[in-house]
C-alpha cells in the first residue's frame, strides 16, 4: 500500500494514470486534507488531497517512477507499507488487477 499526497486538483490524473498503467489495483482519495510542512527553510501549510494506493510490492519501484512523472510537485511524498495480512479474497484481486 503506497500513500501520496497532492494537489487537491491532480487527485484524479495521478490516480488514472497509475491505473490505466495497471501499477495500482484501488486509488482511495481523501478530497482534502491539510498538510503542515517544511520546505527549503520555510514553514508551509496547504490543503491537498491523500492518496491510499493498492498495488503489489514488486509494482512499488514502477510505480513511484510513474508518480514522479505525473505529480506537479518537485519532490512527491510516496511512501510504501507493506500489507501483513488482510482479506484474501481482495488481496488475490490486487494480484489480478496489476501488471
Amino acid at each position: 500500500m503506497v500513500l501520496c499526497t497532492c494537489p487537491q486538483g491532480s487527485a484524479d490524473s495521478i490516480a488514472d494514470a497509475i491505473l490505466k498503467d495497471r501499477l495500482a489495483a484501488c486509488v482511495n482519495i481523501i478530497p482534502e486534507i491539510r498538510s503542515k510542512y517544511r520546505w527549503k527553510g520555510e514553514l508551509q501549510a496547504d490543503s491537498e488531497s491523500l492518496l491510499i494506493i493498492k498495488t503489489r510490492a514488486d509494482l512499488v519501484a514502477d510505480l513511484i517512477t510513474r508518480v514522479k512523472e505525473v505529480h506537479p510537485y518537485q519532490v512527491p511524498e510516496i511512501i510504501a507499507f507493506e500489507i501483513k495480512e488482510g482479506n484474501a479474497d481482495y488481496l488475490r484481486w490486487i494480484s489480478e488487477e496489476t501488471r
